[in-house]
């Protein structure tokens, strides 16, 4: 799915400390080893492997059972699988086949390894490692088909992803679902709610915002929208930190603390959120604190926000020619921290 402008936060319009080691107890049928010493055979106890369940021959799943498993797999998580037995390295092949495609598809759609950006062969690519299972194949061909246009297409890959269980077709498809022509909430809030669980943090966020502004057919619900956007925070997703900052911050759905809500402003600010630079700026100078006031104010400006210009350009008449010379400098080396979008 195309990223869309950073829109994040909703408009008003739309036990004790310390535990006590438990007593050792003695097995009734050990020796004691502070008695005398006792020559006879000590006692034999069970072998927990001994269990049948232990011995089950999992190389001896149907072939299709095994495909559905093994469809969302990386290519590490493939290959491992592959080394069990030779029954799975049978089995799997297909798969592994289709890792290759997945690979030639996205150098023929990101003009990456030498070849030259080609949208028909990226998509035949994608296609025929969809064809042998692949659930990250599905989702590209649905991704590329939704660029191209052609939605109905795409929407139909992301649900065969989302039905073996892949979380990112899963997510794919509730956005779909919100987004499209004719909007099914029920069916959004459904696998949005999936992928959240299995720790997809996109759809956790797009989960959250649900619950924000009482879309999907979900009634408004803070403490859940807080709940999801700190799940997404913590897992990397940079606008759901911003909006964490804000729960923080007024106390909406979450306790209200201004010290974790700039300290998940600034998180934000040091990935690159533009809003969170600005605020994170005003911040700063409110403090007194005019150097770094002034670099988050000029990130925040070369971002886009125009309101962050006027105030920097108020700071930068508070500092020396050379604390700005030092100040500009230090905004022309910084580099985004990595984040998950």
């Amino acid at each position: 799915m195309k990223q869309q402008k950073q829109k994040t936060w909703p408009s008003k319009f739309e036990t004790p400390r310390f535990t006590a080691l438990p007593f050792v107890k003695k097995h009734p049928s050990r020796p004691d080893p502070t008695g005398p010493k006792n020559t006879s055979k000590p006692p034999s106890f069970p072998d927990p492997c001994d269990d049948h369940r232990c011995h089950q021959d999992y190389s001896h799943l149907p072939y299709d059972v095994l495909m559905k498993i093994a469809a969302t797999f990386s290519w590490t998580h493939l290959r491992t699988a592959s080394l069990v037995c030779k029954s799975w390295n049978d089995a799997l092949r297909p798969l592994r086949d289709a890792m290759l495609f997945l690979r030639w598809g996205k150098r023929f759609k990101h003009g990456r390894g030498g070849v030259k950006p080609n949208s028909a062969k990226a998509l035949d690519c994608f296609l025929k490692g969809a064809a042998r299972g692949s659930t990250l194949a599905m989702v590209d061909a649905g991704l590329l088909y939704w660029e191209m246009g052609r939605k109905e297409e795409g929407i139909a890959w992301y649900s065969k992803a989302a039905q073996l269980g892949d979380p990112t077709g899963q997510c794919n498809l509730g956005i779909c679902y919100l987004q499209g022509e004719t909007p099914n909430s029920q069916q959004a809030v459904k696998w949005l709610y999936k992928a959240s669980v299995a720790g997809h943090v996109r759809a956790q966020y797009q989960l959250a915002l649900c619950f924000h502004q009482g879309r999907g057919g979900v009634h408004k619900n803070f403490q859940e929208a807080a709940k999801w956007y700190l799940k997404a925070a913590e897992g990397g997703y940079v606008r759901a930190m911003y909006n964490t900052s804000l729960c923080y911050s007024f106390g909406e759905g979450l306790m209200q603390s201004h010290r974790l809500g700039r300290k998940w402003m600034k998180r934000a600010a040091d990935r690159g959120h533009s809003k969170a630079q600005f605020d994170h700026g005003l911040s700063l100078f409110s403090e007194g604190d005019m150097m770094k006031a002034v670099v988050y104010l000029e990130l925040a400006t070369r971002a886009g926000e125009r309101a962050a210009n006027h105030v920097k350009n108020v700071v930068l008449q508070q500092l020396s020619t050379s604390s700005r010379d030092r100040a500009m400098l230090m905004v022309d080396n910084w580099r985004a921290l990595p984040s998950t979008r």
